[in-house]
């Protein structure tokens, strides 16, 4: 049996005010032609399938399209799980029809928690896989509050919740274990250990790591996890993998190669897992320099990216000491015979006042988090104080994600 993994699509994103239709349109297409080629039984999208909750209407059309021609492939099963950027009662809305197509989707934590035990049956009804198809849990999924509660009680009750729920999953599979089929776990969160390519706070309160890799029980062959963008395997345990994002979502994102993992599965043993590498289908670059070394380095770009399909987006970062007036329009006039866009033109420069010295703050190079903390440290706000309200700060946004998804 083969199985594909892969997870955060992230369809409908907007990078910096520009869409990737294009980009996603060309991945899809090699995805199905990978599926096609290689004869995939089932795939798995370990979360984050769209942006945003409320995706436009050409993303939904990606994912439908995408889904309609899968049944004209090999692949027969279809696994699909929420992730922190998706809306689940947006992605549960089809589950009863396309479940009718071997397709199933786990938008959120179910209340019954055994309905997150998907069983994989083949035309005789024989089960093939088993699949504890394991969505973001959200703070209400994970714990009940308490008044008075410290952060560090917080964090304690959310890791125990996600370890107690893939605890009492593994109960629930362990009774199909006598059938030698391959049992596979799903998961849309931050494993110790793992590696982000950028900065990608943690999508619970508190301290980076939800769980470790050993906290997996065992009876899992596979654990396909999501929210990560940078492919990697977690804890030097080979079972238990990230494949990452299947295109750029940041120039921060430029040095990974982006990958699929096709696992091949002889009875209920993995007999390999592939990393497939993603092609680049549109090319992010960014280039530092004095404005004389930047003009050199976008002639270079222009010659290495002049027969490209999608025109390579460029991040310039001016190195200098004096203002350089009309400098946007001085680079894009630049360019504009060339196959580049430039999508962010910045400065690197000091700004001096009376009294001290302070960096210029280009609110395009910083998240809300950033700015949050930033806030605070202007405040006087001490740093033994920060770990504190950082913890009441996420569990404010957690309060108005969940409000937002009801």
């Amino acid at each position: 049996m083969k199985i594909l993994h892969t997870a955060d699509w992230h369809l409908g994103q907007k990078f910096l005010f520009y869409d990737r239709e294009k980009e996603h349109q060309h991945a899809i297409d090699w995805l199905l032609n990978l599926i096609e080629k290689e004869k995939i039984d089932a795939l798995i999208v370990a979360g984050d399938i769209f942006d945003i909750g409320n995706p436009p209407n050409y993303a939904r059309k990606l994912y439908y399209k995408f889904l309609t021609k899968l049944q004209l492939t090999s692949c027969r099963y279809v696994i699909i799980t929420g992730g922190n950027h998706d809306s689940p009662s947006m992605l549960n809305a089809p589950k009863d029809l396309l479940e009718a197509l071997n397709v199933y989707v786990v938008g959120a934590a179910t209340e019954n928690l055994e309905d997150e035990i998907i069983l994989l049956k083949n035309t005789e009804n024989e089960i093939e896989a088993i699949v504890a198809a394991v969505p973001f849990l959200r703070d209400r999924d994970l714990r009940t509050s308490f008044s008075g509660e410290s952060s560090t009680d917080r964090i304690t009750r959310i890791k125990e919740g996600i370890y107690n729920h893939y605890a009492q999953l593994a109960e629930f599979a362990a009774k199909y274990k006598k059938l030698n089929v391959p049992i596979i776990a799903t998961g849309h969160l931050y494993a110790k250990g793992a590696l982000s390519s950028a900065k990608q706070d943690n999508i619970y309160i508190g301290n980076l790591e939800n769980i470790e890799a050993e906290q997996f029980p065992q009876l899992f062959d596979y654990v396909a996890l999501g929210h990560l963008h940078r492919a990697q395997i977690v804890g030097g345990m080979e079972h238990i993998r990230y494949s990452g994002s299947i295109i750029p979502l940041s120039f921060s994102e430029i040095q990974d190669k982006k990958s699929v993992n096709l696992i091949h599965f002889k009875n209920k043993k993995i007999d390999k897992i592939e990393v497939i590498s993603i092609p680049v289908f549109r090319e992010l670059v960014t280039v530092k320099g004095s404005l004389e070394a930047i003009q050199r380095k976008l002639d270079k770009l222009a010659v290495q990216f002049s027969e490209t399909d999608l025109p390579a987006w460029v991040e310039v970062i001016i190195e200098t000491e004096k203002l350089i007036p009309n400098l946007d329009n001085l680079l894009n006039d630049y360019t504009k015979e060339m196959n580049l866009e430039l999508l962010k033109i910045s400065t690197n420069r000091q700004f001096y006042n009376l009294e001290s010295q302070t960096e210029q703050l280009n609110l395009d190079d910083h998240d809300h988090v950033d700015v949050f903390k930033k806030k605070c440290e202007s405040f006087g706000s001490p740093p033994d104080e920060m770990k504190e309200l950082l913890a009441t700060f996420h569990e404010l946004e957690n309060w108005m994600e969940e409000e937002r998804d009801e």
